[in-house]
């Protein structure tokens, strides 16, 4: 299967498209204002003690306090407690955990008044970011995920991912490890690293231990709350996490991160360094290789398949609903039954493509249309299972029950994508009131003379819907000849399809947005 990435930076934020095939799969946005991501360790303050819910909020800078349950402290939280306390204590805290004196696990049927008190420093790990009203979600079994390995401090213990079949290959993964591994760091052997060389998984292992290292030297000075350790930003863990031989091209816009990912790939993945690319086209990224077109056809309360095929999207504060239509997709040569099986099998592969373009978790709940046979409902089941194998995301499948009911949960760890694709009223602007569009050529005109004369700009470039586009410069004496007379200055225009008929935005030569 052939996958590119795509990466647009912007001012603000990174959006990634992942495609496979030409189809888009996934999107991801790395906003550069979220200091709450996944994977990000945080030194906090317990703020109150929850016995009823075995839980305790936890201060780390959040609008709203983190929930930490019990069952999330992992059995070493004794030993955290004790790093953190040293470091409260102004004593420095010790930095090899190899020779570290540990305490006793604690028992998983405890109560959480038995480990934290009210106003204690706690070492944390986001695991869950903020989502709706909630706070992040947290635990103290600290993981430090790197390209084959996970480290986990406070453990001896090495897990092997469940997709590794080969007993041996298990076998010689788990013997390298442990000739590697230091005292006190237990090991999660990723899907990736098989076959892979000892020297790969050392420096893989000598990279995550040295990110330990640089956590603890932070805790020296420390004051809850306070982040100790960021997780990757989202564009390199991506690379971390997909990257595979299937890959094609990962196309960049940005000169500066164009360089940050080809050296991150020379790290993880030499041989994929060619496959880097910097995107110099004059058209967004987004819009040359189709990406736009395609999220405003898969978001949205209606998804339509080429077939006819259609799937109403529900969001509720509870759970997701997924009803499958037939539209007009019916073949009068075969049954009520086969015609069924056909549309819930195509409606089963977009169903999966949606969990995760748009990264829908929790509990999702599927309508497909009712099949009288078992062996379709098993075929159904299986079909599914197949197309979700390609999710990344924890999830559970149940088969689909005597009312045609598919339920599935996914793991939710990010807020859901979600995109607005409704394109605002070109002649009333979404306030229900018209505009008269006889003045706009005036308005645009009246723009341009401030910019010029007031703010003494030397370079303007317009950008516009195609249409408003084609009116202002078609002709022989078009308006943007008329205004090089009037103003002694060439004005740049230029057109772009996602804007509404009649918006448009200044620019300078930087392509830093003009206010007026």
């Amino acid at each position: 299967m052939n996958k590119e990435l795509i990466i647009d930076a912007g001012p603000n934020e990174v959006n990634m498209a992942l495609l496979e095939e030409k189809t888009l799969v996934e999107l991801h946005k790395d906003d550069y204002k979220n200091h709450y991501s996944v994977g990000d360790i945080f030194l906090g303050k317990v703020k109150k003690i929850m016995p009823g819910l075995n839980a305790a909020f936890i201060d780390v800078g959040y609008e709203r306090d983190a929930f930490l349950h019990y069952l999330d402290l992992g059995p070493q939280v004794r030993s955290l407690n004790k790093l953190a306390k040293m470091s409260s204590s102004g004593k420095p805290p010790f930095p090899n955990i190899s020779t570290f004196n540990r305490e006793r696990d604690i028992e998983k049927t405890g109560k959480i008044t038995q480990v934290l008190k009210s106003n204690q420093p706690v070492i944390v790990q986001v695991v869950k970011e903020p989502i709706s009203t909630k706070g992040p979600r947290l635990s103290s079994e600290l993981s430090f995920a790197g390209r084959y390995l996970i480290l986990v401090p406070f453990s001896n213990r090495i897990s092997i991912s469940q997709k590794i079949k080969s007993h041996e290959e298990r076998n010689r993964l788990k013997r390298l490890i442990q000739s590697i591994k230091p005292n006190n760091f237990g090991v999660i052997i990723r899907t990736v690293a098989e076959n892979k060389k000892v020297a790969e998984l050392d420096a893989d292992m000598k990279n995550l231990i040295h990110r330990w290292d640089s956590s603890i030297k932070k805790l020296r000075n420390a004051k809850p709350p306070q982040k100790i350790a960021s997780e990757l930003d989202r564009t390199t863990a991506l690379l971390r996490d997909v990257l595979n031989d299937t890959f094609s091209s990962i196309v960049v816009n940005d000169p500066v991160l164009y360089d940050e990912v080809r050296t991150f790939i020379s790290k993880i993945a030499p041989e994929k360094t060619e496959i880097v690319k910097i995107y110099k086209g004059k058209a967004p990224v987004y819009e040359h290789f189709g990406i736009n077109k395609q999220i405003k056809s898969l978001f949205g309360k209606t998804v339509t398949i080429k077939s006819g095929v259609y799937l109403i999207i529900e969001h509720t504060e509870a759970l997701h609903v997924i009803d499958v239509n037939s539209g007009h997709r019916v073949n009068k040569e075969i049954s009520q039954e086969a015609n069924a099986l056909q549309v819930n099998m195509e409606s089963a592969e977009e169903i999966a493509r949606q969990l995760r373009l748009r990264d829908m978790g929790g509990i999702i709940v599927i309508d497909f249309i009712d099949m009288v046979e078992g062996k379709n409902r098993r075929a159904l089941y299986q079909k599914l299972k197949d197309e979700m194998e390609k999710d990344r995301a924890k999830h559970t499948i149940l088969p689909p029950s005597k009312f045609g009911l598919v339920q599935i949960t996914r793991q939710r760890v990010r807020p859901e994508m979600n995109v607005e694709i409704l394109e605002q009223c070109p002649v009333c602007g979404g306030t229900g009131k018209i505009k008269p569009s006889i003045i706009l050529t005036d308005e645009i005109e009246n723009n341009i003379f401030y910019l010029l004369n007031e703010q003494n700009e030397k370079y303007i470039r317009i950008e516009m819907h195609p249409y408003l586009y084609a009116f202002l410069t078609k002709g022989w004496y078009s308006r943007q000849w008329k205004w090089y007379f009037k103003f002694k200055k060439w004005i740049h225009i230029s057109q772009n399809n996602n804007y509404h008929f009649l918006e448009y935005h200044f620019f300078n030569r930087n392509n830093d947005e003009l206010k007026m």
